[in-house]
């Protein structure tokens, strides 16, 4: 079953990490995204830690704001935004997506002044995906076509229920006819680009009530999905209320039943599954978020972010694995002492970066491809570390795993339950990379594009 885990600022996403693509490729006809990694591009993720008030199930990485400092952050913004295209000597940033947080209640001041500063320093395509998430309240669609004149052209709106009672018990802030009148408004701004987020396996959900839920939100919604499994975090106010018998929540079984249930209530609409979590139809995919399945690189900034990229401007040639300081007040200090506040970094090993590549394309429909594997692995192909391992090939009878012409991919069925079958799947790995020579860690990366 697909669960969540964390993304590039340690926001909840479903099965496992939510991540983006550094593209230079199209959509086809079956709505499938071809990419092609390329050295000097990368995505930018820029999180802004903010909220109201804290979600009863939310351990993530968000502050409530003790006085307005928006003038200060969006200075910091820039500030890190600068260093770090400097530090990794990235040309083009091809999609931006402002997460948090709530970034819907920052200013359109300050997404216009972080996208001026990207293309001041590297190139920024007139038809880049800007995409800002937005907590569907009066306020936020009242600030929706000030985003768009900042530059922002999707928006993913975490409509999240449209049950009042589930939108209480979750500690959201909006009603389900909030939620409505700002997908309604959002549609108007961005027809077409208009991403919803919606959460099953709630307290007190049925498979009934989640079937007549998804049927409401099908009439509403623009092209594309979102779908999340909850999950209850330790420590949080929800976790607490369902150990004490307060509530309770659905068991695996009856999740499993849910995720089945809106797979094919969406093929029925239109929409095409292009990963564990993700819907699209008429080629209303993520960009940002393909170019992290995919493995390009990503640049992360604001408190807490996370980013994958080369360092060129530090003479690196091989890829980090970076985080920045999470603390918002912290994180301010340091980007004022020295440009950017990256907390942790590390090198990616030729084992590392594989195992990133195989986690992240295996959440896709695709999966991975020989040519797209082959820019990672040049020496070790799919067939050679995956084909000679017993385990994976009972996956592959039982219906679950496929590896052929094409690819590696999971099946339908196998899909569902990838998290089951990624242990298999490293341990082939790891064994299959010990068994033949491997290129030097500090260029593991084949390029498909010249700098």
């Amino acid at each position: 079953m697909i669960r969540r885990t964390f993304g590039p600022a340690g926001r909840a996403v479903a099965s496992f990490p939510r991540f983006s693509a550094t593209s230079a490729g199209q959509v086809t006809e079956d709505g499938s995204e071809s990419i092609e990694i390329v050295p000097k591009h990368a995505s930018l993720y820029v999180h802004w830690p903010y909220c109201l008030r804290r979600c009863s199930y939310c351990n993530f990485n968000k502050y409530i704001p003790r006085e307005n400092n928006d003038q200060v952050m969006t200075e910091c913004l820039q500030t890190e935004t600068e260093t770090l295209l400097r530090i990794s000597q990235v040309s083009r940033i091809t999609s931006v997506f402002f997460g948090g947080g709530t970034p819907s209640l920052a200013p359109a001041s300050t997404v216009s002044a972080v996208l001026d500063t990207v293309s001041k320093h590297a190139s920024l395509s007139l038809n880049a995906e800007v995409t800002l998430e937005v907590n569907p309240t009066p306020a936020g669609r009242s600030k929706l076509t000030d985003f768009c004149h900042a530059g922002v052209n999707r928006f993913s709106v975490g409509v999240q229920s449209l049950q009042n009672a589930d939108l209480a018990a979750l500690g959201r802030d909006h009603s389900s006819l909030d939620a409505l009148q700002t997908l309604e408004q959002a549609r108007k701004l961005c027809p077409g680009k208009v991403s919803v987020d919606v959460m099953f396996g709630r307290p007190r959900q049925s498979v009934k009530s989640w079937e007549s839920e998804l049927s409401e939100l099908l009439r509403v919604c623009d092209d594309h999905v979102s779908l999340y499994q909850l999950t209850l975090e330790r420590g949080t106010w929800l976790f607490k209320q369902v150990e004490k018998g307060a509530m309770t929540a659905p068991s695996d079984e009856v999740t499993a039943d849910m995720y089945h249930v809106a797979r094919t209530a969406l093929r029925r609409h239109g929409f095409w599954q292009y990963e564990v979590s993700n819907f699209a139809r008429h080629n209303a995919v993520s960009h940002h978020n393909l170019n992290y399945w995919k493995g390009g690189q990503y640049i992360g900034v604001g408190p807490g972010a996370h980013g994958r990229f080369i360092p060129h401007g530090e003479r690196g040639s091989t890829r980090e694995a970076r985080t920045q300081t999470l603390e918002p007040e912290m994180w301010i200090q340091e980007v004022r002492q020295r440009g950017h506040a990256t907390r942790r970094r590390m090198k990616l090993n030729h084992l590392e970066l594989l195992q990133e590549v195989l986690v992240m394309g295996l959440r896709m429909t695709d999966g991975i491809t020989h040519e797209h594997w082959n820019l990672f692995s040049p020496v070790s192909g799919l067939h050679e570390v995956f084909g000679a391992s017993t385990e994976v090939t009972d996956l592959i009878l039982n219906g679950q795993l496929l590896l052929d012409q094409r690819g590696l991919r999971c099946s339908w069925d196998g899909l569902a339950v990838l998290d089951s079958l990624l242990p298999t799947l490293m341990l082939a790995l790891e064994n299959g990379l010990l068994q033949r020579p491997q290129p030097e860690d500090k260029h593991t990366e084949r390029n498909s594009h010249s700098p």
